[in-house]
């Protein structure tokens, strides 16, 4: 006998729009940062909405820090490379249409965004001290910040 629950249809979850899914893929983006304060994300996204690459905030490739390096947070913040720069390496000027990043980027990261042609940027956690409205703002670029979207819980999540 069938289970008369197989029988009800449930009604399927809605599908994540683009900017969700490039959100969820750079939260998991995150995960790999190696700096212990600011764990950042991006994802870029072509015209065709196809993932161009992800990337994270951390230091230069192949480069070892020793372990009192992380002890001084304001002495290696000028020693980390931003995710968006990272992101940016993945492709040329006019390829993306969208950036999501999981903390609004820098001054300097929101014109380097502009610079390579992004249309939207999409952010999770505010950087206050950034003045990414304002660039955004003169050059027509959508951004706005987006916090309901998929996670992925982890260990460390459990333990906060």
């Amino acid at each position: 006998m069938k289970d008369p629950q197989m029988a009800v249809n449930p009604v399927p979850r809605a599908r994540l729009s683009i900017p969700e899914y490039a959100m969820a893929l750079a939260h998991v983006a995150s995960l790999r940062s190696e700096d212990p304060f600011r764990k950042v994300g991006a994802v870029a996204i072509d015209f065709d909405n196809r993932v161009i690459g992800t990337a994270y905030n951390g230091l230069a490739p192949g480069y070892n820090a020793a372990p009192d390096f992380w002890s001084d947070r304001d002495d290696r913040r000028k020693y980390m490379l931003h995710a968006e720069v990272n992101l940016c390496s993945l492709f040329t000027r006019g390829n993306v249409r969208l950036v999501a990043c999981t903390t609004k980027p820098c001054t300097s990261c929101m014109q380097m965004l502009c610079a390579y042609g992004v249309k939207e940027v999409y952010y999770r956690d505010d950087y206050p001290e950034s003045e990414a409205n304002l660039i955004a703002e003169r050059y027509g670029i959508q951004l706005e910040q987006l916090i309901d979207y998929p996670q992925v819980a982890t260990s460390m999540d459990q333990i906060q």
